[in-house]
């Protein structure tokens, strides 16, 4: 199993191309009809980002006994056109300052050009996604679709302290692990995959995106530098992230009080209290046990295909994962 993920020729070389794909996005797009909107978009689009989405769309083609890159490309590319324009809506309603190293949309042009902004990004992902036939279109819908209700869900959770783990993996599944889910599953399709090899890939990559969600939750309480994470985010907005569900249901009496206190009144002076009654709770263990046992059946169906370097570098990324907030 590859070793030294960052270094890793295969995926250093499906980044390359997914970065190169976007660049000659951008470029096509600036001397086109739509050079106006690309020129409000195409900072944040540039900006790097971890490119998760469209490098696991790679990464599950090749898995899939895809033979050529070139047709599931515009897919993939899609897959990070549509997230990129969740993140710039994401940004307004968060109030964001800053993402992916640079101003957002909405502080630097304006709230009006944010909106469109992320608009224009997620038309012109569908708009790409398209040439694909109907049974993805329709994945790809499906995918948007729960993306928004778990949007709209976490709103109306926002600083609710009734919020249920079932409510939290709802909200997850649409926002983080669907598009995960359909990438890969997508992915395997267009490579003439099985319906069987198809599910497989789908169910490893809700599996994976559950986890990273759940780690993501940890790192927000934690911080980590190294990963570009500021602490605090969101408990800041009033986001009922899993550790804080957990320990609202864990805890009683003067302990439950305190802990609904420090949320309903949070402040930068209440980590101390905030992070002494999470540990009371156990609740960064309990996460850290769910994020073992989702990565494990992630690895459990990935196993499910023959020994290659694709699935070596598949499985290094899922154990990566595993130990980002070691």
């Amino acid at each position: 199993m590859a070793e030294n993920l960052l270094e890793n020729s295969l995926l250093i070389e499906c980044r390359g191309e997914v970065e190169s794909a976007i660049e000659a996005l951008v470029e096509s797009s600036m001397n086109g009809p739509y050079a106006t909107a690309m020129e409000l978009a195409k900072e944040i689009l540039l900006a790097g980002g971890k490119r998760i989405r469209p490098v696991l769309t790679l990464l599950a083609y090749d898995l899939a006994g895809g033979q050529n890159r070139a047709d599931v490309m515009d897919f993939a590319v899609a897959t990070e056109l549509i997230h990129t324009a969740t993140l710039v809506h994401d940004d307004i309603y968060d109030g964001a300052k800053l993402r992916r190293g640079v101003q957002t949309l909405h502080e630097k042009p304006g709230l009006d050009h944010a909106i469109i902004g992320g608009d224009f990004l997620l038309v012109m992902g569908f708009g790409i996604g398209g040439r694909y036939d109907e049974r993805i279109v329709h994945i790809m819908a499906e995918t948007c679709a729960a993306i928004a209700a778990g949007e709209l869900k976490q709103i109306q959770h926002i600083s609710d302290l009734s919020t249920t783990p079932e409510d939290y993996y709802e909200i997850v599944r649409g926002k983080t692990a669907g598009p995960f889910a359909s990438a890969c599953e997508c992915a395997a399709i267009i490579a003439g995959a099985s319906d069987r090899d198809a599910l497989i890939l789908r169910e490893f990559g809700m599996e994976l995106g559950v986890a990273f969600q759940l780690v993501d939750d940890i790192l927000d309480l934690t911080g980590d530098e190294r990963m570009g994470k500021a602490r605090g985010t969101d408990v800041h907005e009033g986001k009922m992230t899993l550790p804080l569900i957990h320990a609202l249901t864990r805890l009683h009496g003067d302990s439950r009080r305190v802990l609904a206190d420090v949320l309903a009144e949070f402040r930068d002076d209440r980590w101390g209290e905030l992070s002494d009654l999470l540990e009371q709770g156990d609740s960064f263990g309990y996460c850290r046990m769910l994020i073992h046992n989702h990565l494990e059946r992630a690895l459990n169906h990935l196993y499910e295909f023959p020994e290659s370097e694709v699935r070596d570098v598949l499985e290094a990324m899922t154990r990566q994962v595993m130990t980002r907030n070691e």
